[in-house]
């Protein structure tokens, strides 16, 4: 059985090992490839798994490659393929659901945390010598800012979403949160809201949703109107959720006092994306997912979906 993985070095960059798929058959690892579909079906040849992190599995691509079995995603997302051309092929398509919940939601507090203290300027700046040189025993150059007893809205209470709520518990934090689906659990670590109630009542807003043409830029002009004044607006989830623009709008008039996001519209980042000069924001390169222990658990779970698959048994299919 030939297996081509298209684009292995996001999740493996030298650090995991591809041994649970070389035990399934013979594989090809690129750790990258074009966006040219001419390329994507050349590389894909007569290969019959085929896996992929982002490199996008269109119609036309599984049309001119009729080898193809299977497809895994080496990630939760799946809208780098084409999942109802798939289906009608009979090729399933499968997901890795829940390998990172803590480590994203450890993320997102670790940008919060950030905002509030300015851990990393700090230590460089004293480093710099500038404590050294201020003749006072503390010294400090951003305002600091407790959590205990603020509010925390949390957009999307999911695995990720309770995760975070359930830290921002510990930190003496009030949670609340809103979902289309509530749930009993989420119900023991937040409160459920309205949209425009969490926007109007919190402190900190952390997103956890994912992208549906419902939620695609939830976060807009007319909704940052709705908040606080100096809300603190955090994104691990997924960048179209937020209308860039709008958000470096109100960074730079004061009206959001601080955001940080570790994730953006166009990945990797471009030049002109208004957030990379707003006042006041903190932009990471989409990592919150990539400590290794979550991309082991990745790596494991794209192996036995498709020990599953050969078995007979197809498990998280998505289409």
């Amino acid at each position: 059985m030939k297996i081509v993985i298209l684009d292995g070095y996001t999740l493996n960059p030298g650090d995991l090992s591809w041994e649970g798929f070389e035990k399934l058959g013979s594989v090809t690892v690129h750790d990258r490839t074009p966006a040219s579909e001419d390329e994507i079906i050349r590389r894909i040849g007569d290969a019959e798994i085929v896996i992929t992190n982002k490199t996008p599995i269109s119609a036309n691509t599984i049309a001119k490659s009729p080898a193809i079995r299977y497809i895994g995603v080496l990630a939760t997302g799946y809208n780098v393929v084409d999942v109802d051309a798939a289906k009608a092929k009979n090729i399933p398509v499968c997901n890795i659901p829940a390998y990172g919940t803590d480590a994203v939601a450890q993320f997102a507090i670790a940008l919060l945390l950030e905002i509030c203290h300015h851990v990393g300027h700090h230590g460089k700046i004293v480093a710099e010598g500038r404590w050294e040189n201020s003749g006072d025993f503390c010294f400090w150059d951003h305002p600091l800012i407790e959590l205990s007893g603020k509010t925390i809205g949390i957009v999307g209470f999911g695995r990720i979403g309770q995760a975070t709520g359930k830290i921002a518990k510990a930190l003496n934090m009030n949670v609340i949160a809103y979902d289309t689906q509530e749930c009993d659990e989420g119900a023991k670590i937040a409160k459920y809201v309205s949209l425009d109630e969490l926007f109007a009542k919190s402190d900190v807003i952390s997103l956890h949703c994912p992208l549906f043409p419902a939620t695609e830029g939830i976060i807009n002009k007319d909704s940052i109107a709705k908040m606080k004044d100096k809300v603190i607006i955090i994104n691990s989830s997924r960048g179209p959720l937020i209308v860039e623009q709008d958000l470096a709008d109100a960074l730079n008039s004061g009206k959001v006092y601080s955001a940080a996001v570790d994730v953006v519209s166009v990945e990797p980042i471009k030049g002109d994306n208004p957030l990379l000069k707003a006042k006041n924001c903190i932009i990471t390169p989409h990592i919150a997912w990539a400590p290794i222990e979550a991309r082991t658990r990745l790596m494991n779970i794209a192996v036995d979906n498709l020990q599953s698959f050969i078995s007979g048994e197809v498990k998280n299919r998505v289409n």
